[in-house]
């Protein structure tokens, strides 16, 4: 039996280097079409810029990852809408304060970054700090934090496109709206799949497998930021 719990631990740990090999050039990526509006764009563009942001969130599988370990153990409604509004206030100042005042962060790092907050949860589910550190640091902070930090990430990727200032305030407004209403439809899938698995005794059987595989991507899209950062 152990065995056989080690060697699917290995299998799975495996097949979360694979698939974020696969896709870790992709992260935050931007499609032609995307790109030639946010170059050519003038004036007020709300609905584009919702759509845009929507789209965003969910393509943007770092920030759901981060989500994902911050949801995994939360079983009240209260208690997910109250985490995600922190999150949610987190990453909203940041990605207007960036913008707005052309705030500059290299790419690279705060992505690198946000790998760490998938790597933090992941640890804090597994119970690490408890029993590595004998403390508890205070969740809900720890996640305002973190979404302070995923807010840059979504500010310096608009700030690579200079596109045109007149309008700018509506438009991050729509961008902002449509993150959230991407991270709605992709939490609501998250959850009733979770609600789903739940009901089986598999779910607290692998939840430790879960959130190792968890800190497993973390540090392998860690690992790809600081590549990038060191060769640039």
């Amino acid at each position: 039996m152990a065995k056989m719990f080690k060697n699917t631990t290995t299998f799975f740990i495996f097949l979360a280097f694979v698939l974020v090999s696969i896709t870790a050039n992709a992260a935050h990526g931007v499609d032609d079409e995307t790109q030639s509006f946010l170059l050519g764009n003038k004036g007020i563009a709300f609905g584009p810029f919702l759509y845009i942001g929507a789209k965003h969130m969910i393509t943007g599988y770092d920030h759901l990852l981060f989500l994902v370990g911050v949801i995994f153990f939360l079983y009240r409604t209260k208690e997910i809408l109250l985490y995600v509004s922190f999150f949610t206030i987190g990453h909203s100042l940041t990605l207007l304060l960036g913008v707005m005042a052309d705030i500059n962060v290299n790419a690279f790092l705060i992505d690198a970054i946000i790998a760490l907050s998938i790597v933090y949860k992941g640890f804090d589910n597994l119970g690490g700090f408890k029993q590595f550190f004998k403390k508890q640091p205070n969740t809900k902070i720890a996640v305002l934090i973190f979404g302070l930090f995923h807010g840059f990430g979504l500010a310096t990727k608009l700030q690579e496109f200079k596109f045109d200032k007149e309008g700018l305030f509506v438009n991050l407004i729509g961008f902002n709206i449509g993150v959230e209403i991407g991270q709605f439809l992709a939490l609501g899938l998250v959850l009733i799949l979770l609600g789903v698995w739940r009901r089986y005794n598999s779910y607290v059987k692998f939840s430790n497998l879960t959130n190792i595989i968890l800190m497993a991507a973390g540090f392998l899209l860690f690992g790809f930021q600081m590549t990038g950062y060191f060769m640039t």
